[in-house]
């Protein structure tokens, strides 16, 4: 658990988590004790705040990338694309996180 302890929200426990390390959502999910798709909307408040509260930290997006083909410019870093707009696969890398 986070320095913040039980008490802590789901936003601030992400937040401790990506300071720590990278994340993608499915290990934020198990770290945190949430359902993946509540990850991604608490991501995105996350990446505001980082980005509002006046610290030199930086809010890390490696984008997702499809296994078969590389392509990695999906249009929302902070989305689960479930295919590839090339070549129309479904293995895709999910994005990853981190505070720093």
């Amino acid at each position: 658990m986070s320095e913040s302890g039980k008490d802590s929200t789901a936003r601030q426990r992400i937040t401790d988590a990506l300071r720590a390390e990278p994340h993608d959502a499915a290990e934020l999910s198990t770290t945190v004790g949430i359902p993946r798709s509540a990850v991604y909307r608490h991501l995105d408040h996350v990446a505001q705040t980082v980005r509002s509260d006046g610290s030199d930290e930086q809010f890390l997006v490696a984008p997702p990338e499809c296994r078969a083909c590389g392509f990695d410019g999906f249009d929302d870093p902070l989305n689960d694309p479930s295919r590839c707009p090339d070549c129309r696969s479904e293995r895709i890398a999910e994005p990853r996180f981190l505070i720093e």
